[in-house]
């Protein structure tokens, strides 16, 4: 016959781990930023020249705001409510409006919020791991920490050139460029299959980024000087920026006020006078 247990000998579960200081205020962070979005999406409405386009985009940012610990395609429509992530792509892809304006008021959005005559501008390269070698301004460059046939044959990289504003205020990305290698700008017919205009021309990291540098100066943008992050010669490679990036701060230093960008996917929206090329995301996985 089985013994019976006295109450007191019961093991109780343990309790679930409690969130960290950190997490905390970027939970509080990330909820304060998507409150704005409404105002945000009333801002970069005219943009859009659809209404759809703009309830997507609005849709879209609050994914990008949202808990969720990755941010692909297939994530953001579950979050959305959709079964699949095709009209996220179509938003990326094929929609009509102006990625440049849309950066245009971005970048005015966050001088507004974060902006001080001592911040900072902030250039850093990243890549971003591709599985195949057909996206734009994709190749396999030496990457430090990258394994050896990490993602399979095949697999490479982009890198695209970005531009932080950092203040006392916050942190938020106000400007990107993706890097064409020269194997890419002397292939006119294989830039053509990835949608890049004709007569863009090869130009290095630095000379990206120094474009960036003299476009947000052009712009008035309020800062005492620039910096580089992880410098000019391996880009460090992340499968995807980290949501408090997206969200448009560093991983500390996240405002409220700060809706930063994530990386545009766009086809035949590249800007070669300036250097300014959309580097195509993965809204369905990479």
């Amino acid at each position: 016959m089985p013994t019976r247990r006295h109450p007191a000998d019961r093991v109780e579960p343990p309790a679930p781990p409690q969130p960290s200081q950190e997490e905390v205020a970027l939970r509080a962070a990330l909820q304060a930023a998507a409150e704005e979005v409404p105002a945000v999406a009333a801002r970069l409405g005219p943009r859009f020249a659809r209404a759809e386009a703009r309830r997507r985009a609005q849709t879209y940012l609050r994914g990008l705001l949202s808990p969720l610990e990755r941010k692909n395609g297939w994530q953001l429509a579950e979050a959305a409510g959709d079964r699949t992530p095709y009209a996220t792509q179509h938003l990326l892809g094929r929609a009509d409006w102006d990625p440049d304006a849309v950066r245009e008021d971005l970048r005015t959005y966050v001088v507004e919020h974060l902006g001080d005559p001592g911040a900072v501008l902030v250039v850093e390269e990243t890549g971003v791991g591709k599985k195949g070698m057909a996206s734009a301004g994709v190749a396999k460059p030496y990457v430090g920490c990258v394994g050896k046939g990490q993602g399979g044959a095949g697999a490479g990289a982009q890198v695209g050139v970005f531009v932080a504003y950092a203040s006392p205020q916050g942190v938020a990305f106000v400007d990107r460029a993706l890097y064409l290698p020269q194997e890419w700008t002397d292939d006119p017919a294989r830039c053509q299959r990835a949608g890049i205009p004709a007569g863009v021309g090869f130009a290095t990291q630095p000379e990206l980024a120094q474009t960036l540098l003299a476009r947000a100066r052009a712009a008035g943008v309020p800062a005492g000087g620039g910096t580089r992050g992880g410098g000019h010669r391996r880009p460090r490679l992340r499968r995807r920026p980290a949501p408090a990036d997206v969200a448009g701060g560093a991983r500390t230093g996240l405002r409220p006020g700060g809706l930063g960008q994530g990386v545009r996917q766009r086809r035949g929206h590249l800007d070669p006078a300036a250097g300014q090329h959309a580097a195509q995301g993965a809204a369905g996985g990479t």
